[in-house]
């Protein structure tokens, strides 16, 4: 960690332009100071549109011919969304962009005033300044295939949300205007058979003036010709003729169904449609078939990784993709006191969240991971709780996809988690 502040504080030199930028929706302020934190200049306020971005990078070819600077190092806060476009504009022209932590920021506003006030005019110089001190991080920013991907599984998500949130109206509709459809006729409301009926539009009031026929006729027509039949259909139609569900609004009622049966499936269909692009830009990324073979692991698990951490030959060791998600260690002690150890938390929330929930479906399928956890709760020197246990695993699941991925080697579960679980294995055997 020193070793790594100091290669950032020894990037700064004499010649080195350090600008602090803090990022609104419209109007953007920006600050300058050189290596020892003597502010050069006046603030620059500018619009968030090109000409305002062209009028800082004329503001920055000043600064430095004044001051005879060689480099300009620009730092801003990544926040809300409005940073990635100017970030993408000063990086097209050969300006080095840096991230400083928002919560940095907030913590040492007061170093230079003794004061809690905040404006975006003291922000741009407090930014500057934790630059000049190294305390920025190199942006991580997804280019080529990898930008595709992240683009590609944030609508996935989107999309996700949207579909969860239509099939809880769905199931919200049932319960009002036809409430034995799930258990009492069918299991679930989204099997095929279900589905038919729902896309149909009919209300109990309809379904009990049919004949089972007419309804298994339907099914055939949708191409449901097994798992369903006459006794099916006969259940169906006896059950909505003694329905207690709502009879008043059945036109409204109807046309609600049908609105949110198209939702559906549409959210079905562009969900599947995006899997398959997404399934497709996988074969150019290195590693990613190799991370596939993993028993257990999914395509959306793969993806999102690879959307989350980037290229991975940016890394020198997966050491690093641990941080990155947060879920690196930390302790608070001091003397002789010793605090709880937990996981920072500090990196992408996403990445963790998914790491952990693949790490929580491993364990349970995949042998080599519940044979380690098991491991992890009932050894005898250091024995995990259950939860440490799968932080302890998301560990070794970032090392192995990040072997596989820099090497493009098959997943081999003696060489991917090591001589413990060839100790293990043995005694299994035995």
């Amino acid at each position: 960690m020193a070793r790594n502040v100091n290669a950032k504080i020894q990037r700064i030199t004499e010649g080195t332009l350090i600008v602090g930028v803090d990022v609104a929706k419209h109007i953007h302020v920006a600050r300058c100071v050189d290596w020892r934190g003597i502010e050069l200049g006046k603030p620059l306020t500018f619009e968030n549109t090109r000409t305002g971005l062209e009028g800082l990078v004329q503001w920055l070819k000043g600064l430095k011919h004044s001051y005879a600077k060689e480099d300009v190092l620009v730092g801003m806060e990544p926040t809300g969304h409005y940073w990635m476009a100017l970030g993408q504009f000063l990086r097209n022209r050969g300006i080095s962009v840096v991230h400083v932590n928002p919560s940095h920021v907030k913590k040492s506003k007061e170093f230079d005033d003794n004061s809690p006030t905040k404006n975006d005019v003291k922000d741009a110089l407090t930014i500057a300044r934790l630059v000049k001190d190294g305390r920025y991080q190199e942006p991580i920013v997804p280019v080529g295939v990898y930008a595709e991907l992240r683009s590609g599984m944030n609508q996935r998500e989107r999309l996700n949300e949207d579909l969860i949130r239509v099939q809880h109206r769905i199931q919200n509709w049932l319960d009002r205007y036809f409430p034995e459809f799930v258990p009492t006729v069918f299991k679930q409301w989204d099997g095929k058979a279900a589905l038919a009926i729902l896309r149909q539009g009919w209300l109990p009031v309809d379904i009990a003036q049919m004949n089972p026929e007419q309804i298994v006729e339907m099914w055939k027509e949708v191409g449901i010709r097994r798992g369903v039949g006459l006794k099916a259909a006969k259940r169906l139609v006896d059950i909505a003729q003694a329905s207690i569900g709502l009879t008043e609004g059945l036109g409204m009622a109807r046309q609600e169904l049908q609105i949110l049966m198209s939702q559906y499936d549409l959210l079905q269909q562009q969900l599947n449609q995006l899997e398959a692009q997404i399934a497709q830009l996988l074969t150019h990324i290195p590693g990613a078939a190799q991370m596939l073979r993993i028993p257990g692991l999914g395509l959306s698990t793969v993806a999102g990784f690879l959307a989350e951490v980037g290229d991975l030959s940016r890394f020198t060791s997966w050491h690093q993709i641990r941080k990155l998600a947060g879920l690196n260690l930390r302790e608070n002690s001091s003397g002789k006191h010793k605090g709880q150890t937990r996981i920072s938390k500090r990196g992408r929330a996403r990445l963790r969240a998914l790491l952990y929930r693949a790490v929580f479906y491993l364990v349970a399928i995949n042998p080599e991971f519940k044979l380690l956890h098991h491991h992890f709760k009932t050894r005898v020197d250091n024995a995990l709780k259950p939860k440490q246990s799968l932080i302890a695993l998301c560990g070794k699941l970032i090392r192995i996809l990040f072997t596989l991925g820099t090497r493009q080697v098959e997943y081999d579960p003696i060489r991917a988690l090591g001589p413990a679980y060839r100790q293990l294995a043995d005694q299994v055997t035995v």
